[in-house]
């Protein structure tokens, strides 16, 4: 039954993950016929929902594909598929099983999640484009890499809920990283249009639109104002959930070990990245601090966040082969 879980989830994100980018291959192609305005491919000029600025499309220019009611349900399926695949290997009868490759599935599970009920919202093609592969990538990891058994309180509620909690704050963040790259690249491309002359075309954005996939992926995305918005709720939330991650640890370590806290590999970085994004957020309301700057620095906290969560399972149990829980 795993394997069959296994083998649906990779194939439809896999399959969804496909048929995006041979939409934006066909995009970037469509320019390339000398002299001939780019033809719209899915999405025609002054078309509701299509909003001008880079990450967003007023002149006809096509987005790579919408995400449509079919694209939704299927991807909803593969979420039920790899939600009861994670249930089924991280908790078998009346044990728990885990380590850093349930830990980056369960985030990336999450994280698609997320996406499926941001879609409903905004159209942000551009981050599927990015999540679904690894969505799909990470769906396997516990197949080649096998976790640790968890016996004696994988059925304290407190563990669990602290399981749950610290899971779903790792997925808003994985996201909210994910925003970040996209941002970023928006960024890039505004500086590369600016630096090829833009202005000097006349302001003519066909000129340059039509510049391949990686143009036409930018299209995709909504104009930055949205996409900040989103990234400062994201990380708000996960900030929110990731403080009740640390003290429902220290009440269970508490609880455990008599001891309420523990200055280990894992605590070290969960703390360092707690207080990374908190001054992000506190910049962020007393300054309004945006721009690259902010940006790298949500990359950064993530990657302290997944050290403390992932990397030191990884370097317990592949590096030194030393079961860690």
């Amino acid at each position: 039954m795993d394997i069959v879980l296994y083998a649906l989830t990779v194939l439809l994100y896999g399959g969804l993950c496909a048929a995006d980018w041979r939409a934006l291959r066909r995009a970037s192609v469509a320019p390339l016929f000398g002299g001939v305005p780019p033809v719209p491919v899915t999405v025609a000029a002054g078309a509701p929902g299509v909003s001008g600025g880079l990450g967003g499309s007023d002149d006809g220019v096509s987005r790579t594909r919408g995400f449509g009611p079919l694209s939704r349900a299927l991807l909803f399926v593969a979420l039920a598929a790899h939600g009861v695949l994670l249930h089924m290997t991280i908790f078998p009868a009346h044990e728990m099983v885990f380590g850093f490759a349930f830990a980056l599935s369960a985030m990336f599970w999450l994280g698609a999640g997320i996406y499926w009920i941001e879609s409903f919202f905004f159209a942000l093609d551009g981050l599927r484009l990015l999540l679904l592969p690894l969505a799909a990538v990470a769906s396997i990891l516990p197949l080649v890499f096998g976790g640790v058994r968890v016996l004696p309180y994988a059925a304290a509620p407190m563990f669990k809920l602290h399981f749950v909690i610290a899971n779903i704050a790792y997925g808003l963040f994985a996201i909210a990283a994910l925003h970040a790259v996209l941002m970023l690249a928006v960024e890039r491309r505004l500086h590369a249009l600016k630096g090829a002359g833009f202005q000097r075309n006349g302001g003519n954005a066909g000129t340059h639109r039509g510049g391949g996939w990686l143009s036409n992926w930018i299209e995709t995305l909504p104009p930055l104002l949205t996409m900040e918005k989103l990234l400062f709720r994201l990380i708000g939330a996960g900030f929110v959930l990731l403080t009740a991650t640390l003290v429902s640890g220290i009440v269970f370590s508490e609880q455990l070990i008599d001891r309420p806290l523990s200055l280990d590999h894992k605590t070290v970085f969960a703390i360092l990245s707690w207080l990374m994004f908190g001054s992000l957020l506190t910049a962020r309301k007393i300054s309004g601090w945006r721009g690259r700057a902010a940006l790298r620095w949500v990359i950064a906290s993530f990657v302290a966040l997944l050290l403390a969560y992932v990397g030191s399972r990884f370097v317990f149990e592949v590096l030194l082969h030393r079961p860690v829980v």
